[in-house]
């Protein structure tokens, strides 16, 4: 039985990297993948996947108001699909999470889905709020905090390297943008002063 499962972590994670290696793993015995990203995270090109470490992918670029069980639906009958992988799936809609629910339990293909559980804020995000209430799997994908400690949360920062508290919920971006900390820290920086 297919099954829709959701790693989550912070930024710096692996999580791209656990994605590339899954799907390469899949197509070296023979299988067809498909990865999905959203088209507006163009960050290593438009439709590409890239991790830290230097492993990067071709993949689909989907909008916001894409149909992505249609989308796997339609490949699928051109030429069979073993599974389909999503990056940065915080920016699914929460109906494109019931969509990928859907390949799992209708089409019978087992879809993994890779991104952040919160914001900058410390809230969630709707695509992964929409994964951890319906995934049938979960697993947090661990790093660290600069303490030691085990990290699960993200700060933001402006161009001179300050913490910003207020603004839009998605600002792509990586390590020049965002530090990742324990929650004991990252409550210290987003409320001093």
């Amino acid at each position: 039985m297919a099954k829709l499962y959701f790693s989550y972590a912070t930024m710096n994670a692996g999580k791209s990297t656990m994605l590339l290696q899954a799907s390469y793993n899949y197509r070296e015995r023979g299988m067809r993948t498909v990865i999905l990203i959203a088209a507006f995270d163009d960050r290593a090109g438009k439709g590409r996947v890239s991790s830290r470490i230097g492993l990067s992918d071709d993949g689909i670029a989907f909008k916001h108001e894409d149909n992505l069980y249609a989308l796997v639906e339609r490949m699928h009958a051109e030429d069979p699909i073993a599974c389909v992988f999503v990056d940065e799936a915080q920016f699914l809609g929460a109906d494109q999470v019931w969509q990928l629910a859907r390949v799992a339990d209708r089409i019978g293909i087992p879809v993994m889905a890779y991104g952040l559980r919160t914001d900058f804020q410390g809230k969630l995000f709707p695509g992964s709020e929409a994964l951890l209430a319906i995934a049938d799997e979960m697993r947090e994908v661990r790093t660290i905090c600069h303490c030691g400690r085990k990290a699960t949360m993200v700060a933001r920062m402006d161009a001179e390297g300050n913490i910003v508290r207020e603004g839009a919920q998605v600002d792509v971006g990586g390590n020049e943008k965002y530090v990742v900390y324990c929650r004991r820290h990252w409550d210290d920086i987003m409320n001093e002063g």
